[in-house]
């Protein structure tokens, strides 16, 4: 997703990051597993995606995302990864990126960020936790800055 053509902006407000540190400050293992989630996804791996998370992994997702009236919670990486796999059309608009400094993935359709999803790890490296924001205003407060794939 080199060819995106949005600009990062400052910080206002973050993305909660979890209560610890990411795995070991490792940010290539936390890297590796964004992108393999994002393959996961892309390719309809449920099983991959299932491997990926923390059997007690929680996705928060805002109203906007869906849209619903209110936001959306998923429990355990059976819900989690079904949820994924239901979201594999918008992956092809999907990328890696800074997230606050943070690697995350971005969907960005049309060059613009449109919602962008934001990781904590457990020490194993397994997603624990995932944050889907598709708000305007908090992804406005956003600092995003892709990366390649």
């Amino acid at each position: 997703m080199s060819s995106w053509n949005w600009a990062a902006r400052s910080v206002v407000h973050g993305i909660p990051r979890g209560d610890g540190p990411p795995p070991e400050g490792d940010p290539v293992r936390r890297r590796r597993a964004v992108e393999a989630f994002l393959a996961a996804t892309r390719g309809g791996d449920f099983d991959a995606l299932v491997g990926l998370l923390h059997p007690d992994v929680v996705l928060h997702a805002d109203r906007f995302v869906v849209p619903t009236p209110e936001p959306i919670t998923a429990r355990g990486a059976g819900t989690v990864a079904r949820g994924a796999m239901a979201a594999t059309g918008r992956a092809r608009f999907t990328g890696l990126a800074l997230l606050d400094g943070s690697v995350g993935l971005v969907m960005a359709p049309h060059g613009r960020p449109a919602l962008v999803l934001a990781f904590t790890f457990a020490a194993d490296g397994l997603i624990t936790g995932i944050e889907v924001v598709a708000d305007r205003e908090r992804l406005a407060a956003l600092e995003i800055a892709p990366l390649e794939d």
